[in-house]
């Protein structure tokens, strides 16, 4: 997902999309340790995404606290 779309998304909807993300990635490492893998990209692009969604909850953080003071 791009980051212009996460933009748009609700701090609920990011936070939950972040938890997903996060079982997904850990769901992947697990299996990618007890058996073969047919697509290794899911654990890359898994981890940019949740990066993607930190980035987007700081901006706003920040903008918040640019705003309070």
């Amino acid at each position: 997902m791009k980051a212009n779309q996460l933009r748009e998304m609700t701090g609920e909807q990011l936070q939950e999309r972040l938890d997903k993300r996060q079982r997904d990635l850990l769901a992947h490492r697990i299996q990618a340790t007890t058996e073969i893998v047919e697509n290794v990209r899911v654990v890359r692009e898994a981890r940019r995404e949740i990066a993607r969604i930190k980035t987007v909850l700081r901006e706003r953080e920040l903008a918040a606290a640019k705003r309070s003071q």
